[in-house]
């Protein structure tokens, strides 16, 4: 990996980590695909595939600056510096217009990923038998998980981690949502919302000099549900690297034909004109996480109306998409 980055490499680096985090908080979109498109999308995956025994031997041997340069620590530390920045800034934007406007956001980001997968496949020149084959098998991998159904809430501690190991794939698979996996697994709201709540009370009550919730069996529970889905995200994160990793190595076109086709069968997830299906209490009342959203279970899709203008606005926002994209390319070659 080079390390000799200049000060505005470091700054995009920080800028891809933003709008990666940010692109990992919307159900239906992947911060994957912010890598690929980016770039970067080989470092990430080689880096994160450096974190293992040896890192793990010389972390615990206290050779830091070696364990830095192995991991590739530079650029890990500045990409998920920039995420962290995306949860308190941009991704509370995202929220804001998710919350007010929410066709056009998903709009926009549809037109991104059309975008991209013209991006992609125009400096792919690897189309075989082999590569067709396989970009046809991304496709409908892609639209079958768009049109899933999903299961139930299941609370089981196994469970749970092969969640977190599922969903931290987002991050690595371009074009596969964590998020909108988890809904379909039917634990959207019990790892996304109940438990990231029950964590922010007990934070909140712990402050307070409060230490009651060490008596609630329930919320003790759900914090148990949130450390193994963490343990199993972290596991995840490593080893589907690793993966990654080796079919990058060993077979770099057919899996970039396999993500093409991926990506655009995920066209599905992010389709702009759905509706919110959103969970109910036993009363019938629609219930609201920690800070009074709705908490949405799945989402049912509709054709466009033309005959109304905010179709029309929605449009525009793709177009919008693309162009940011086709932006980026161009930026990209007066660089070179």
């Amino acid at each position: 990996m080079d390390h000799s980055r200049t000060f505005l490499d470091k700054f995009f680096l920080v800028i891809k980590g933003l709008c990666m985090g940010a692109a990992n908080k919307v159900p239906g979109v992947s911060g994957g695909i912010v890598a690929f498109v980016g770039g970067f999308y080989e470092e990430f995956i080689y880096s994160l595939q450096k974190v293992n025994l040896k890192a793990a031997k010389l972390f615990f041997n206290g050779r830091f600056k070696s364990f830095y340069r192995y991991i590739n620590g530079q650029f890990l530390f500045l990409l998920i510096f920039g995420m962290l920045i995306s949860y308190f800034s941009v991704s509370r934007v995202l929220d804001y217009f998710l919350e007010r406007k929410e066709l056009f956001v998903w709009a926009a980001f549809f037109g991104m990923i059309l975008g991209s997968i013209y991006y992609i496949t125009k400096s792919f020149e690897h189309w075989n038998k082999k590569t067709i084959i396989s970009g046809v098998i991304g496709l409908v991998i892609g639209i079958s998980i768009s049109f899933l159904n999903p299961a139930k809430e299941n609370d089981n501690l196994w469970f749970i981690f092969l969640c977190g190991m599922i969903s931290v794939s987002g991050m690595t698979l371009p074009g596969l949502s964590g998020s909108f996996i988890l809904i379909l697994l039917g634990n959207y709201v019990l790892l996304l919302v109940d438990s990231v709540n029950a964590l922010y009370d007990s934070f909140s009550e712990i402050l307070k000099g409060d230490f009651s919730f060490v008596k609630n069996q329930a919320r003790l529970h759900t914090l148990k549900i949130l450390s193994v889905f963490t343990l199993g995200s972290v596991t995840g994160l490593v080893s589907i690297s690793h993966l990654l990793s080796y079919v990058l190595k060993h077979y770099k076109h057919i899996t970039t034909a396999v993500l093409i086709g991926f990506i655009t069968g995920s066209l599905g997830v992010v389709w702009p004109w759905k509706r919110k299906m959103l969970k109910m209490d036993l009363n019938g009342m629609v219930q609201l996480d920690s800070d009074g959203r709705e908490i949405i279970t799945n989402y049912e899709r509709y054709f466009p109306d033309f005959n109304i203008s905010e179709t029309w606005w929605a449009l525009f926002c793709i177009v919008m998409g693309v162009t940011v994209l086709l932006a980026l390319d161009w930026y990209g070659k007066q660089r070179k």
